[in-house]
């Protein structure tokens, strides 16, 4: 057996959203295992250029594109030029997303395909650019960014949850379509992670915290870096015969019923 089947050295890794949050995490992980790292983002360049500036702090070689990843002419372009002045994308991970937090009877139409064509259909877009090389090379890693809300519903989220659903049955028809030229799409489903936008609600005593604490077996919240495992495995030959997943990192939270919050 290898002893190289988790390496990531020289490889390529297009990380979309990768500018912050739970995207910078996975594509630190990547890049402290050796991968280049395409940073993608779409709010403005300076962001973009701040967070190259922190890859690069820690040795992890950077460059950043922006944009939009729901528009199919931008990525068409942005594939392009990756591939000529980069190289060859070995790794996408589709992480790019947002989340509007409305019940469904109050949340307008055009909110809802928002959610929808960035969750679900920018995945697809990018993803159908990507792989188009991948298929002439007989080799490439997809990652599709799902979430508990693939499995479970949570009041407020409905076009997230509906998004993601459908993430994750996408992952498996990719799988499907594209395991004969040893391509290799799967997902990773976060839970919930300490980032700065959970700071506010990660107080002793906010109701939302407790529920978390209470909720999730390992009794905390996780640590954006405990993603950079599941990135690297998904993303090298130690899974090259794993193909249409969903890897759970979740601290337990899918395992079990929960507690009663007055239990131990």
């Amino acid at each position: 057996m290898s002893i190289d089947l988790f390496n990531v050295k020289g490889k390529i890794a297009l990380v979309t959203g990768s500018t912050h949050g739970l995207g910078m995490a996975m594509a630190r992980g990547l890049g402290l295992a050796g991968a280049t790292i395409v940073v993608n983002g779409n709010s403005s360049q300076d962001k973009i250029d701040t967070a190259i500036a922190e890859y690069e702090k820690e040795g992890i070689k950077a460059v950043g594109y922006k944009f939009n990843v729901a528009k199919e002419e931008e990525v068409i372009d942005a594939v392009a030029k990756i591939e000529k002045e980069v190289g060859a994308i070995d790794i996408l991970i589709n992480n790019a997303g947002i989340i509007k937090r409305t019940p469904l009877l109050d949340m307008e139409v055009a909110d809802f395909k928002e959610v929808v064509d960035i969750d679900l259909v920018s995945p697809f877009i990018v993803s159908k650019h990507v792989v188009k090389n991948m298929v002439a090379r007989k080799a490439g890693k997809v990652i599709n960014i799902c979430s508990m809300m693939s499995e479970l519903g949570r009041n407020s989220v409905g076009a997230y949850a509906a998004a993601k659903g459908g993430l994750k049955m996408l992952t498996q028809n990719m799988a499907t379509e594209w395991a004969k030229y040893n391509i290799q799409v799967n997902g990773i489903g976060p839970g919930y992670f300490a980032t700065s936008q959970t700071a506010p609600i990660r107080v002793d005593g906010h109701p939302f915290n407790d529920f978390i604490i209470n909720r999730t077996p390992a009794a905390k919240w996780g640590d954006p870096n405990d993603l950079a495992g599941a990135a690297i495995f998904l993303s090298s030959k130690a899974s090259d015969f794993v193909n249409g997943h969903v890897v759970y990192v979740d601290g337990g939270i899918l395992a079990t019923i929960g507690k009663p919050s007055n239990e131990a």
